[in-house]
């Protein structure tokens, strides 16, 4: 018995597994990212994804205002003579939003993939949840008291901090590039002769 589809799983293209596929830190950073692109903030972008032990995701977050607060109602702007007038008293930050929606019991020894470093405010509660490490694509702050502070609160509390350094200077998701209609994971159907 033979399939119709035999010869096709004899080409060297489908008998054996993509090489070019994205790496895992690539996989979570992106997500990250994709995450990022829910913001409605104009001016930061900023998202996080947290990770288990096993690769799962366990978390997705974005920097927006809380539930319930009206972005349309809210400032946005970042400068004001008047603070409550900008939008730093109100935003939730994209760590807080991934913490708060996990998918499971507790982060305790995850990683978190960030698109900027931390907070002290985010690294508080980053520690408190028992993140085990943070991933992150910019330091631009790295001068500001906020990011130093941070950096010394995950030194005291043992949480490890690593620069992402990307393979590729981007990844495009593109939604055309799939052939829907020759697109099949069923098994070839048998055919008699």
């Amino acid at each position: 018995m033979e399939t119709n589809g035999a010869a096709a799983a004899n080409s060297p293209r489908e008998n054996h597994k993509r090489k070019d596929t994205i790496d895992w830190t690539e996989y979570f950073m992106a997500m990250a990212f994709l995450a990022a692109k829910r913001s409605k903030d104009p001016s930061t972008q900023v998202g996080a994804c947290i990770v288990n032990e096993d690769k799962r995701v366990v978390g997705l977050g974005y920097n927006g205002f809380p539930t319930g607060c009206n972005d349309d109602e809210f400032p946005w702007s970042k400068t004001s003579s008047d603070p409550l007038e900008t939008k730093y008293l109100y935003v939730c930050h994209a760590e807080v939003n991934a913490i708060l929606n996990k998918n499971s019991a507790d982060v305790k020894n995850c990683t978190m993939y960030v698109a900027l470093f931390p907070c002290n405010e985010c690294a508080k509660i980053i520690i408190q949840s028992a993140i085990r490490e943070v991933v992150y694509m910019s330091d631009k702050h790295a001068h500001k008291e906020h990011t130093i502070a941070a950096k010394r609160m995950f030194d005291a509390a043992g949480v490890k901090y690593t620069k992402y350094k990307p393979r590729h200077s981007r990844i495009l998701i593109d939604f055309t590039e799939i052939d829907w209609d020759s697109l099949n994971q069923l098994p070839a159907t048998p055919v008699k002769h």
